[in-house]
């Protein structure tokens, strides 16, 4: 076949690999030539022409070529924390791992964290994070560091700064009635109300209302409907219909959250969702991350308004919360991303296991046998990820037009021999270790496993100077809750025993 010529503006081209083109064969992906103008993909073809002097080349044989993938759910707050705890109910986990229990931390410590998450997540083959991340309190010079921090390294990220303003312990059940008064200024949730500014108002006058920030997209974060009241979610869904952003909260991650929901919202027959409904505030802007405790009606509610979920299959697991209704959330035709969740309780920025966990819980929590589900794993780390971020347009698939971000894995590797189906050895085998090559905004940022940025030893020798503040810190927030634990214990007994008209965690009994 004859070569056909390069598209104009082409500055790389990426020869040979065999690329999960969006109407492919997933199974046998073709093998083409990808060429890159600046940012965006300028053109596909089985074979281009010569590359010209100004035109750089990737040789992509041997490699298969995927849409980067979108870690849609994802707090850089406690990047540090990975690998310091074992299972740990969610309600239990929050006084361990969120920054309402922490003293202020240093713009060393924020920068630091911040840069080796997104390490973790490009060394996986992730272009985009959403960012879902808890200031507190909040700090503009903490913010420049974050965003000094992306810039640098070179991912994409749709960033959200996480709001309430209900206390958390008004809002998880029995805390309250359970712990001794003197014990109530101890706890907290994921976030707590800022004591002297709007910090909404804030963010749309120094970040919505600022000039572009190239990798950077706008997200609105309320942390939960239960911790922000109707006029907070009204504001929120405002906001995000005048300016067009995503709108990013967490829904039903454990019993406890379902539960508490039945408790305070009679008028809504006990929904948080019908809540949202009455509101206005379920549209295809609202992206729900875990969804785990979703009843029938409500994931209706979800498909007819066109509101979306994120899945977080390790951290639902190791925090006992349970497994989402994934085969129902299908069947209903809503729309379902990914994310790896927080370092402390998924440990994880990894989606190969994510979509590996998405499809085996797809199986085992449905004893019907489904459709299969390898090619809606990769739809939902990548195509999902980005509808979901109002960037469908933009990111999440391997076509003209589309940006540049994108993940080479190399196919050496007896996880790819002999090749049977690229797709369900990507989902069940790949793991990780094959990621060769990333891209993010046609600017190759990691290039045979290493960084191109930043020096990954800088990166490191920061994390160790300010990991010794935060050791400390952290044990002593660990011997807190150890005093606070008979109540845990008490207050999380009553919530798995208090009858719930389903159930989403499996007992052998």
């Amino acid at each position: 076949m004859n070569p056909q010529p390069i598209p104009a503006g082409t500055t790389l081209i990426i020869r040979g690999g065999k690329a999960m083109l969006p109407d492919g064969d997933w199974h046998a992906p073709p093998r083409v030539d990808i060429a890159i103008a600046g940012t965006e993909i300028a053109g596909i073809a089985t074979n281009f022409a010569e590359m010209t002097g100004a035109t750089d080349e990737l040789d992509a044989r041997g490699h298969l070529v995927v849409p980067g993938f979108i870690n849609a759910h994802y707090h850089s707050h406690d990047v540090l924390a990975k690998g310091t705890l074992e299972e740990v109910p969610l309600e239990a986990w929050r006084l361990y791992a969120l920054p309402p229990q922490y003293p202020p931390r240093s713009v060393e410590e924020v920068h630091a964290r911040t840069l080796l998450g997104a390490l973790e997540c490009l060394r996986s083959g992730i272009t985009t994070i959403q960012d879902m991340l808890t200031l507190y309190p909040f700090e503009d010079r903490h913010l420049d560091a974050v965003m000094g921090a992306y810039e640098q390294i070179g991912i994409r990220v749709i960033f959200s700064l996480q709001y309430a303003d209900r206390k958390g312990l008004e809002t998880i059940p029995y805390w309250k009635e359970v712990f001794p008064p003197q014990m109530h200024a101890l706890l907290s949730g994921a976030a707590e109300p800022e004591r002297r500014l709007d910090l909404l108002g804030h963010f749309e006058q120094t970040c919505l209302r600022a000039p572009p920030r190239g990798r950077v997209h706008w997200a609105l974060g309320p942390s939960a409907p239960e911790r922000c009241s109707p006029a907070l979610m009204a504001r929120t869904m405002e906001l995000a219909r005048r300016y067009d952003l995503p709108v990013y909260s967490h829904i039903y991650e454990s019993r406890g959250m379902a539960l508490q929901a039945r408790l305070t919202l009679p008028e809504h027959d006990g929904s948080l969702i019908k809540r949202l409904a009455a509101e206005g505030a379920l549209d295809p802007r609202l992206n729900l991350a875990h969804s785990v405790w979703l009843a029938r009606d409500e994931i209706d509610l979800l498909a007819e308004s066109g509101t979306g979920v994120v899945l977080n299959p390790q951290g639902n697991l190791k925090m006992k919360c349970g497994i989402a209704p994934i085969r129902a959330l299908q069947d209903a035709g809503v729309r379902i991303a990914l994310g790896c969740d927080n370092c402390s309780c998924s440990d994880a920025q990894n989606m190969f296991m994510a979509m590996k966990l998405f499809a085996l819980l797809a199986a085992v929590s449905d004893p019907i046998p489904g459709p299969p589900q390898t090619g809606a794993a990769l739809r939902a780390a990548t195509e999902a990820g980005a509808q979901g971020a109002r960037l469908g347009h933009a990111i999440g698939k391997i076509a003209p037009g589309y940006k540049a971000d994108l993940t080479l894995i190399d196919m050496s590797d007896p996880s790819w021999s002999p090749l049977n189906s690229a797709v369900r050895q990507l989902v069940h085998i790949e793991a990780g270790r094959g990621v060769r090559h990333v891209m993010v905004d046609g600017k190759v940022v990691v290039r045979d496993r290493q960084l191109t940025t930043v020096k990954e030893d800088q990166i490191y020798d920061e994390v160790e100077k300010v990991m010794p503040e935060f050791r400390r810190d952290f044990d002593g927030i660990s011997a807190r809750v150890k005093r606070l634990q008979p109540w845990l214990d008490v207050a999380h007994k009553r919530m798995v025993t208090t009858e719930m008209e389903f159930d989403r965690v499996y007992s052998p009994f």
